[in-house]
This record gives structure tokens, C-alpha cells and sequence, in this order.
């Protein structure tokens, strides 16, 4: 018995290359990599990849702010146009029309994460042309 616990505890040479390459990617390598596995295999990471992208952000440090390839939309107001803006979060968010309207009145709301850049800045003149305020983080 105490045999089996050791070789549970040893790692394959193999496994351990292939952990040692994930804890050394990148974030761009690290999305990359979640939505291969996601299209070609259906498997999520439980996190949304958060695991491997905090590994990944502890070596570069400052770097890693300067390279920033996603963002969360965050709705920081509605302004005097409610309902405008309502409508365009539910088209963005798939919402029902109340959760929309729960989502902007409960402002700051995220309403996407980890989008990238162009579709986070999309995103925003969409609520900014209908009356809202947001935030990309």
C-alpha cells in the first residue's frame, strides 16, 4: 500500500514538462490555449482560466498591465436615457428585459468579462451613443 501512495506522489517527466509549460505561458498563450480546449474538447476551466493566468502574471509583473488583452465592461451609469441604455444591455447580455434593467440600475454591473479590446471598446460606444457611462477594467 505505502507503494501505490508513493508512485500517486511521483510525477512523470512527461506531466511534469507539460505543467512546467503551462506555468510559464502568457496570458495571450493562456486564453488561447482555455478556448482550444473549449472548441476542440468542451472542457472549461472551473475559474475561467484564472488559475493559469495568475501564475502567468506573477513572473512579468509590469509587464503584464501594459499588455492587457482583456477587459471587463463595467456600466457605471444610465444617465437620463434609462431605457435606451437598458435595451442595449439586453441585446449585449442576452438578458431578459427586467435582469437588464435590474443590471443598470444596480450600477457599477459588469456586463461582459474578458472581452477583448476591440470588442470591449464596441461595447462601450454602444452604451456611451445611447446614453450611458462605463468603465473598462
Amino acid at each position: 500500500m505505502s507503494e501505490e501512495a508513493t508512485a500517486v506522489a511521483e510525477v512523470s517527466a512527461e506531466t511534469k514538462e507539460m505543467g512546467d509549460k503551462i506555468a510559464e505561458m502568457t496570458l495571450k498563450q493562456a486564453k488561447e490555449l482555455s478556448d482550444y480546449l473549449k472548441d476542440a474538447y468542451g472542457i472549461e476551466p472551473a475559474a475561467g482560466g484564472g488559475v493559469v493566468m495568475a501564475a502567468a502574471s506573477g513572473d512579468g509583473g509590469g509587464e503584464a498591465a501594459e499588455e492587457q488583452t482583456e477587459f471587463d465592461v463595467v456600466l457605471t451609469g444610465f444617465g437620463d436615457k434609462k431605457l435606451n441604455v437598458v435595451k442595449v444591455v439586453k441585446n449585449l447580455t442576452g438578458a431578459s428585459l427586467m435582469e437588464a434593467k435590474k443590471m443598470v440600475e444596480s450600477a457599477p454591473a459588469t456586463l461582459k468579462e474578458a472581452v477583448s479590446k476591440e470588442d470591449a471598446e464596441k461595447i462601450k460606444g454602444e452604451i456611451e451613443e445611447a446614453g450611458g457611462s462605463v468603465e473598462l477594467k
